[in-house]
């Protein structure tokens, strides 16, 4: 991902006066193949973040320029792949805003391991297999999510994270939940809120257990592989219906 142009800086582009200007509904549909979770609410809480000023219509409406779309690409890269800060992105936005060159686009913090998504972005069964060793300490996790010890006290008292109790460490679904929450928070989302995620996954998780105890009490040497692919296979179609209700839900708000 290169840094964006001169002509992305906000208030300030450097483009065709005459070229055409997109609404917000353009601007999801261009960035929509590179980052399948965007959405409006995410372009305009990170227009309130002020790292982009589209022009406003007299009625009121975005009207955004291509170097607003690829200064939007490139934050969302920063926040991605390299898992800066809200107040670090600023600060690289204001010195190229200012003729600065960017900083070379290198992880410096050690990443989440990528989890396999089929072709619609939902998880295949491939990443519930998943079974990485990472164990990360209380003040690795703290760092590398950036969150408040706070919130991470609050995930723990709702039992959304949990250190292993052998070791106290951490793993990788313990950093994905607490990134989230984290992003999550951006939106007023407190883990309060969070425990109907919690409650609804504990009820999948039953069913698939009901599921796959018969498997479990069979005396065949192979049983122990056939729940494993069972339980991936149910966990990934559970969770893309359960995302597609979702989304057919938010359709009617």
């Amino acid at each position: 991902m290169s840094a964006p142009v001169a002509g992305a800086r906000a208030g300030n582009p450097a483009e065709d006066p005459n070229a055409a200007l997109m609404n917000i509904g353009q601007v999801l549909e261009i960035l929509r193949p590179d980052f399948p979770t965007i959405s409006i609410p995410k372009i305009r809480f990170l227009e309130d973040k002020g790292y982009v000023s589209p022009e406003r219509t007299p009625s009121g409406y975005r009207k955004f320029s291509s170097a607003d779309v690829e200064r939007l690409r490139y934050v969302l890269v920063l926040q991605r792949d390299h898992e800066q800060s809200h107040k670090r992105i600023a600060e690289i936005l204001d010195a190229i805003d200012r003729g600065l060159e960017p900083p070379p686009l290198v992880a410096l913090n050690p990443t989440v391991p990528e989890v396999a998504l089929s072709s619609d972005g939902m998880p295949s069964p491939e990443s519930f297999r998943r079974n990485d060793e990472v164990r990360l300490s209380r003040k690795e996790l703290l760092k590398i999510a950036e969150i408040s010890e706070d919130l991470l006290t609050q995930l723990e008292d709702f039992g959304l994270v949990s250190a292993k109790p052998a070791t106290g460490h951490y793993d990788t679904d313990a950093l994905v939940v607490a990134t989230t929450a984290k992003q999550m928070s951006d939106f007023g989302i407190e883990p309060r809120h969070l425990r109907a995620f919690k409650a609804a996954a504990d009820r999948e998780v039953g069913l698939v257990e009901q599921i796959v105890a018969p498997q479990r009490k069979s005396g065949d040497a192979a049983a122990k592989a056939r729940t494993e692919d069972t339980v991936a296979q149910i966990a990934a179609l559970s969770l893309r219906l359960h995302a597609t209700l979702v989304k057919t839900g938010l359709r009617r708000i």
